[in-house]
């Protein structure tokens, strides 16, 4: 039986970045001293591959250029394992902090040496931060043109700073000026008639894991793939601390030990695979017509 026609085998994804590189950073490592800070993201990175490779699972790296430029190992590693290399753009610039020209640099040159290194088309984007937000929708074109067949940015919910509330929460196609694109989301579940966030990342760390269990296991009885995130350096306790306000402290340093136990704990339980594999067909542009999730 292949994958495409085992409706619960969920995606697990991973946003490939140093631990210095999250937007919540911004204003306390600029991009100008990213070359002077520590590295964590090789050994991390490896990390998640031994962790996959354990449970016989697959997974979907969106990938920084600036990653790949510098740590071009990285990406042949994943690669070679059998994982899908997929775009992060290159700066980790929020949509939401650039113009269509930039966003435009930025997802082509990350898609031209992300394929260079790992041989492989690159269709896939998912936005630092999720910022492709209400108001943003230029750069689902701007994907389009670029030749990107899926993203993985609307996440609805309501948040400060993220979130594209009213997006249909499955994988569904997005019909633009440019064209068509796929959409998966992060993955989500309903508390008191709110929808709220159980797809990873500070998610994972912070709730307890029954809540993300439960965002699985209710897809799953609908025979529709959820959505896994982690960043790598969220599975490394050992990261160096850098001095930021106390809510960005305890939002990015909270729960880091419990990381690697959780995602053991969800593997043992599900099935996990890439975006790529799960959906083979992503390459054929009349696959939208026969798309068997949602339609927005």
């Amino acid at each position: 039986m292949s994958l495409e026609s085992q409706p619960t085998t969920h995606l697990f994804s991973v946003d490939v970045e140093e631990h210095f590189q999250v937007s919540s950073f911004e204003q306390h490592v600029p991009q100008a001293s990213w070359d002077t800070q520590p590295s964590r993201v090789a050994h991390n990175v490896d990390v998640l591959l031994d962790l996959l490779a354990r449970h016989g699972a697959f997974g979907t790296f969106f990938t920084l250029g600036w990653v790949g430029a510098k740590y071009p190992e990285i990406v042949r590693r994943v690669a070679g394992a059998g994982h899908e290399v997929a775009s992060h753009g290159w700066w980790h610039t929020r949509v939401t902090n650039t113009t269509p020209e930039r966003f435009r640099e930025d997802v082509r040159s990350s898609k031209r040496l992300l394929e260079d290194l790992c041989g492989h088309p690159v269709i896939g984007y998912r936005a630092p931060s999720f910022s492709i937000v209400p108001g943003r929708e230029w750069a689902l074109d701007i994907l389009i043109e670029e030749g990107y067949r899926y993203d993985s940015s609307l996440f609805p919910i309501h948040r400060s700073g993220y979130g594209y509330p009213h997006a249909p929460p499955v994988p569904h196609v997005l019909r633009r000026p440019s064209g068509a694109l796929y959409e998966i989301p992060p993955a989500t579940t309903v508390v008191a008639g709110v929808r709220i966030p159980a797809a990873g990342g500070g998610y994972l760390r912070q709730f307890p894991f029954g809540l993300i269990r439960r965002a699985f296991r209710e897809n799953g009885a609908l025979a529709i793939p959820a959505m896994f995130y982690i960043h790598p350096w969220e599975v490394d306790p050992g990261q160096p601390r850098i001095k930021v306000p106390w809510l960005t402290r305890i939002r990015h340093y909270r729960g880091l030990s419990r990381s690697l136990p959780k995602m053991e704990r969800l593997l043992a339980e599900f099935r996990f695979t890439s975006v790529a594999k799960r959906f083979a067909r992503f390459a054929d542009p009349e696959i939208a017509n026969a798309w068997p999730f949602a339609r927005a």
